[in-house]
């Protein structure tokens, strides 16, 4: 593919992204789509064949890997996990803030919405939930805590619940409220 074909890919999953995590899988048509990323409509159907499933599948596992990028540089230089943590909430929610709340976990809004009616993306959430667990297990584990695997689902559904909180109430305090709490838990 040339690079030109490449830039254009990438545009549309990088507006796929954004609208997605904001209005939702149903409520992102693909023409604004492909007009926020700038691109004709034989693009779309060129690089996705699969369509729309395809195109938000490949949205989410971009994502996933923005925060997977996120986990590892922080543990870079945060090498313990209650540093680690409240690290990636903080980040987590000036994310949130400075898209004035309509991003917040960036899959959520898709595993919330497609959970019992899409299959192919429930599998793409799924997977890209098991990475982030995986991760904070794995550094819970280098830090010596017991069923490391159990803190992990509780630590990811305390960082999930607060996302939804903060966004949905338009502040910041739900995720606030959680890094005290996840700081305690850790210690």
């Amino acid at each position: 593919m040339a690079v030109k074909g490449d830039e254009t890919r990438a545009r549309i999953i990088a507006a796929a992204r954004t609208l997605v995590e904001a209005q939702g899988c149903h409520g992102t048509g693909l023409n604004e789509v492909l007009a926020m990323a700038g691109a004709p409509r034989g693009s779309l159907y060129h690089h996705f064949p699969g369509g729309k499933d395809q195109l938000v599948g490949e949205a989410l596992t971009a994502a996933g890997r923005e925060v997977d990028t996120m986990i590892d540089e922080l543990a870079g230089t945060l090498p313990r996990a209650r540093d680690l943590v409240p690290a990636l909430l903080d980040a987590l929610a000036d994310r949130m803030v400075a898209g004035g709340y309509a991003k917040g976990c960036p899959v959520a809004t898709v595993a919330l919405e497609v959970a019992s009616s899409n299959e192919h993306l429930r599998r793409i959430c799924a997977g890209v939930y098991e990475g982030w667990q995986r991760r904070l297990a794995d550094a819970l584990r280098t830090e010596g805590h017991e069923s490391a695997d159990d803190l992990a689902a509780t630590v990811l559904a305390v960082i999930e619940g607060s996302l939804v909180l903060a966004r949905a109430g338009r502040s910041r305090l739900p995720v606030e409220r959680a890094r005290r709490q996840v700081v305690r838990l850790l210690a």
